[in-house]
């Protein structure tokens, strides 16, 4: 069981002696919704407790984000961009607690949890200069005497609705490239993880001291269930949510603002293959499949769930896959040497042993998947990895489980592969190892894969901050962090300006 002097610990040194369902500028707001008890993945210890939101605590938090945004529009960029250099700076100083605690809420490995934290700081980085390139363009136009140009304006409150996988991180790309556009935000992070949310809250809030045009509200918090983001898509007065999360949820999501005409950025599920070909490498495939595939347990909508081999180096593939997973230190995710955490919970554990059941009823051959109660903390679901050789791509391979199940089956022709590849209804990673310059060509180009990252010779799973994150298809069509994500959060505005004294018409009009 984990200390209950080490949960203190953690709690204590991020300033979280205090867990509430709504947080408006860094400070607690008790709620009167229903009491949840917070309970680690690892081994069902108590980490605190909290009385969640109602929907009359999200109004609330939307309008503190709204009198926030009306200030931080003015603040000009440069100037939003300082409090993401100052929140960097404090993630630094607390990346190790913080790190610890996601590794406490969500299970992952304290790698995998320290890499999330980092991840936060490269996108606060990023962010910084971003703040002074916020650009537009100066256009060609008929007129004589005109210019014509764009402008990128601040968009308005930010809702960002987030999964327990990534607690801390993908709020992060969010809210740094939000608030530099301006922008206010609203959080309804995963109930399954809300001490993750109230503790970047609170880190927040310490960059902020001091800078006096950092206004209250700019960063609002409300824990609770699915009910409280429905309530957030609802709302007029936010006209980005930015949900991450299952395909069911996001297609509520969606529907929901699209109603109201709002934007939606969503990032939902993977269901992620990888194709294996002649001449590859298979010393670097081999580790790149085994962290793709199990890393933070098999629950990223990045992990790898189906692995496209040629058959003429299958066996050698699947028995190296075979050895490498049978050899994993699975166990408490916080002590040196494991690679393999938990489940979040017993749902996720019965969804994996539903798919396995499936599996072999399709034909499929399975390799460990089992429940691990022996060497393990008890109080945790805790499973060996699942390798299952299917004969075909059977029905059970277009759903995605979240959990380490390695759907492999064999193929002779590359068109065939990438036929496979694309033919669920998922979009969002992909990847390919070859050393055949034209297989790999063949695989990026338009008629290749349908993801929206397509990788050669690494796997599927792990993304830089500098390149666009997200999906196409059921994967939702949003991009967050890199490239010109920030552009989701802003309005655009085309100015023409008339600097003669004439009025010449477009198209050449005559009217007067």
């Amino acid at each position: 069981m984990t200390p209950a002097s080490e949960i203190s610990d953690i709690l204590k040194s991020l300033n979280l002696d205090q867990a509430a369902g709504l947080w408006i500028d860094g400070q607690p707001v008790l709620c009167r919704g229903s009491l949840r008890i917070l309970r680690s993945p690892i081994d069902g210890a108590v980490l605190g407790e909290v009385h969640e939101a109602e929907a009359e605590d999200v109004d609330r938090a939307v309008a503190a984000a709204v009198e926030a945004f009306f200030q931080w529009r003015m603040v000009p960029a440069p100037l939003r961009g300082e409090l993401m250099r100052r929140f960097g700076l404090v993630l630094r100083e607390y990346r190790d607690p913080l790190a610890r605690l996601v590794s406490l809420e969500c299970g992952k490995i304290l790698a995998e949890s320290l890499g999330e934290v980092q991840e936060m700081i490269d996108i606060c980085e990023y962010a910084v200069g971003l703040s002074r390139q916020l650009s537009g363009l100066t256009l060609a136009t008929e007129r004589p005497q005109h210019r014509m140009m764009e402008q990128w304006h601040p968009l308005g409150p930010v809702g960002v609705i987030s999964a327990f996988n990534f607690p801390v991180a993908v709020w992060a790309w969010n809210a740094a490239i939000a608030i530099v556009a301006g922008d206010s935000l609203i959080w309804k992070p995963s109930e399954k993880t809300p001490l993750c949310a109230m503790a970047c809250q609170r880190l927040l809030m310490r960059a902020a001291a001091g800078l006096r045009d950092v206004p209250p509200g700019l960063s609002t918090i409300v824990i609770g269930g699915r009910d409280l983001g429905r309530v957030l898509a609802e709302d007029r007065r936010v006209p980005l949510v930015s949900a991450t999360g299952s395909v069911s949820m996001g297609r509520e999501v969606a529907r929901t603002v699209a109603g109201r005409l709002g934007r939606s950025l969503l990032e939902l599920g993977g269901n992620n293959a990888c194709i294996v070909a002649p001449t590859a490498s298979l010393d670097l495939a081999v580790r790149a499949i085994v962290f793709a595939a199990v890393g933070t347990c098999g629950q990223r909508c990045t992990t790898l769930r189906r692995l496209i081999v040629h058959e003429s180096i299958a066996d050698e593939l699947v028995n190296r896959l075979k050895i490498a997973c049978a050899s994993l230190p699975i166990g408490h995710p916080l002590e040196p040497g494991v690679l393999v955490g938990p489940l979040i919970d017993a749902a996720a554990l019965d969804h994996m042993q539903s798919a396995l059941s499936e599996a072999r009823h399709a034909g499929g051959t399975i390799f460990g998947g089992g429940i691990l109660q022996d060497r393990v903390p008890a109080g945790g679901c805790y499973v060996r990895p699942a390798i299952v050789e299917m004969p075909n791509h059977s029905e059970i391979m277009y759903q995605e489980t979240f959990a380490p199940i390695l759907y492999v089956i064999r193929y002779a022709d590359l068109e065939q592969a990438i036929e496979w590849q694309n033919c669920v209804s998922q979009g969002l990673a992909s990847a390919i190892f070859t050393n055949d310059l034209r297989e790999a060509e063949r695989f990026l180009c338009p008629a290749g894969s349908d993801c929206g990252i397509a990788n050669v010779n690494i796997g599927p799973s792990g993304a830089e901050i500098g390149g666009a994150f997200g999906g196409e298809k059921d994967t939702g069509g949003g991009r967050e962090s890199g490239s010109d994500s920030w552009k989701a959060y802003m309005r655009r505005a085309t100015n023409t300006i008339n600097y003669g004294s004439d009025l010449p018409l477009a198209q050449g009009i005559q009217f007067l």
